[in-house]
Parts: structure tokens; sequence; C-alpha cells
């Protein structure tokens, strides 16, 4: 059962919960061309697309002794298969299979043809989130994991030219701007007023030297004696 659309609610789709429950061939899909090269098997059939009711004409290969092989040969044709993050439609994406599956799909031309299906349609799910977005999709990822279920998970942002993005920036400049400002504030009414309590200090002083106001320490006997 091929990708077949998006659910625009909540960007998180569940599709094909089992391979098991792919619905029956059609005369088109049993009959198939069969060449061999070694184990491996090229197989002529009839795919599904992501498009109901729409079948492709497709070549596949079965029979590989190990997965990496199978994974150079699905590369080979959907090259951003488990290559980590990539670009689809201008989007981050990351596409990734199970290796698991994969074992369980080189052998088996049934489960093979699923997943050809799904990865082939992968670049049209793509333009369907787009297309059912109310924002703009920030990134997205498919996930097949290891009995076949796909999981497609995207982020999206109300804010398609940015302009929201831009407004926060420019609100959050402006407060730090003011933080600043208040903090430069502080330290320049705090260095007038240690300049204004220096100053008057400083003019005590002079006053003092003046007129000659000051201060006599003397002992008591000193005391006593200037007394007498």
């Amino acid at each position: 059962m091929a990708i077949t659309g998006i659910n625009n609610s909540s960007y998180t789709s569940y599709y094909a919960s089992n391979y098991k429950n792919t619905v029956k061939k059609t005369d088109s899909e049993k009959d198939s061309t069969n060449t061999k090269d070694g184990n491996v098997t090229t197989s002529t059939v009839e795919l599904k697309t992501s498009r109901p009711g729409v079948t492709k004409t497709e070549q596949i290969k079965t029979g590989y002794s190990n997965v990496n092989d199978y994974s150079k040969y699905l590369q080979g044709k959907y090259h951003y298969m488990n290559i980590g993050l990539t670009s689809m439609q201008g989007i981050p994406t990351t596409v990734s299979v199970s290796s698991a599956f994969l074992q369980k799909c080189m052998n088996d031309p049934e489960k093979a043809k699923y997943l050809e299906e799904n990865l082939a349609a992968i670049p049209d799910c793509t333009k369907d989130t787009i297309n059912g977005c109310l924002g703009t999709v920030t990134n997205q990822s498919y996930m097949i994991d290891a009995n076949g279920n796909i999981i497609e998970t995207a982020s999206c942002t109300n804010d398609p030219d940015g302009k929201i993005a831009k407004e926060n920036a420019e609100r959050k400049a402006k407060e730090n701007r003011e933080k600043e400002e208040k903090i430069k504030e502080k330290r320049a009414a705090k260095k007038a007023e240690e300049e204004k309590a220096a100053k008057k200090r400083a003019e005590k002083s002079a006053e003092r030297k003046e007129t000659g106001d000051y201060t006599l320490s003397v002992t008591g006997t000193d005391v006593k004696s200037m007394t007498q």
C-alpha cells in the first residue's frame, strides 16, 4: 500500500500498518517477467503509485545475499534513502528504512514491491505535505520500521515570510538595548554620587584648613597641666 496522503491536522501520519494488509494483487501485478544475474532476480512488475488507481511498470531486484548490496541497489534508484539529512522540495528531509526490514525485503518480491512503491511515492507525498500545510514546512522525516510501518512527521511554521520572526528579533533587540541603557544610567548615577561625595569631602577639608579648625589630641596629663 503506497503512501497516499498527509494528515494535515497533526502533521504526523501513519501509513500502511503492515505489508500483510496490502490489497489483493491485480492481474497486471500477477504478470511479471523475471531474469537472473547470479542470485539476483530482476522482475518487471506493476507498482502502485501515490495516486489512487495509477500504476507504473518498473523493474525491481531481489535475491541479494546481504543488506549492504541491497541497500546500494535501492539507493541507486532512491538516492534519499538512508543517507541522513537531505533536501526534498527545498525541505530538510530524512528517509530511513530499518535494516531489519531491508533484510525481510531483499529476498521477498512482495515485500520488495511494497518497499519500492513507498520509497518512490515519498517525493509526491512531500508535495502533498507542502500543499496541505497552512504555514511553511520547516523539516520532515519518513521512517519505515522493522515491520514495514511507515511514519511521516513534519514541522511547520505559521510565519511563511519570516515577518513574525523578524518582529520578535527586533523586539528582543530593543529590550536588550533598553536593558543596557538602564544599566549605563545606573552606573552613571552611581559615579555622579561618588564624585559629588568626594567633592564635598574635599570642600570641607579645605574649609577646615582656612579657619584653623582642627582637633587637638592630648593625654590626660597634658590637659591637667594646661588648666593650671
